[in-house]
């Protein structure tokens, strides 16, 4: 497989602070991030903690990981924020290898990790979806899917105003590209207006 960017600048990073064995080490766990991600949550933390980061020249915990690590802080404070879970809550997960106890996902331990700090969340489902999580590996997709309106109950208003929103977004981004494609040729201006009248009308409707 051919690396990504990400991965080539990453393996770049490595090699140029291999004489910072800390440094160096958190790079590395990016780099295999993929495979485990236990070691991961664990380095990211003690940097946070740590602040050594300031010592390698940035300000910020947040700018070291987004200029030097390449990860978005959405994704380093679910990172963090599970593994804490697993360290105070299960820290016999952290011990499995993957082959005779699955390793759960991050985001999973992440949506576990939120179900059991909400306080209306019935105390059997919390259960049910601790079984999923830690004892069968399952999915987040599959988790959500099942579990996300019990525990993270959604009105109806607040699903319409997200729906209309998304909506919204959705029709500005095609107008958008639909008049890069009228201006370059792609599609001919008399077929871009005729799509973009209807698509008007339901944006101005939207703002209603």
């Amino acid at each position: 497989m051919r690396p990504t960017k990400t991965d080539a600048a990453l393996a770049a990073a490595e090699e140029t602070h291999a004489h910072d064995p800390e440094r160096a080490e958190v790079i590395a766990r990016v780099r295999r991030f993929k495979a485990g991600w236990y070691e991961l949550g664990e380095s990211l933390s003690e940097q946070r903690r740590g602040e050594h980061y300031k010592q390698w020249g940035y300000s910020s915990f947040e700018d070291y990981c987004k200029r030097e690590l390449h990860l978005r802080m959405e994704t380093v404070d679910k990172l963090t924020g599970s593994y804490g879970f697993l360290r105070t809550r299960a820290p016999e997960v952290l011990r499995r290898d993957g082959r005779d106890a699955p390793i759960p996902s991050y985001q999973a331990v992440d949506f576990l990790r939120r179900a059991e700090e909400e306080a209306d969340a019935p105390e059997e489902t919390v259960r049910e979806i601790r079984r999923h999580v830690l004892d069968e590996g399952a999915s987040l997709p599959k988790i959500s899917r099942i579990y996300r309106q019990v525990v993270f109950p959604v009105g109806d208003e607040e699903r319409s105003d997200k729906q209309r929103s998304g909506l919204k977004q959705a029709i500005a981004r095609l107008v958008e590209l639909l008049a890069l494609a009228r201006d370059d040729g792609t599609v001919p201006p008399p077929l871009a207006a005729e799509v973009e009248e209807p698509l008007a009308r339901v944006a101005a409707h939207l703002e209603r």
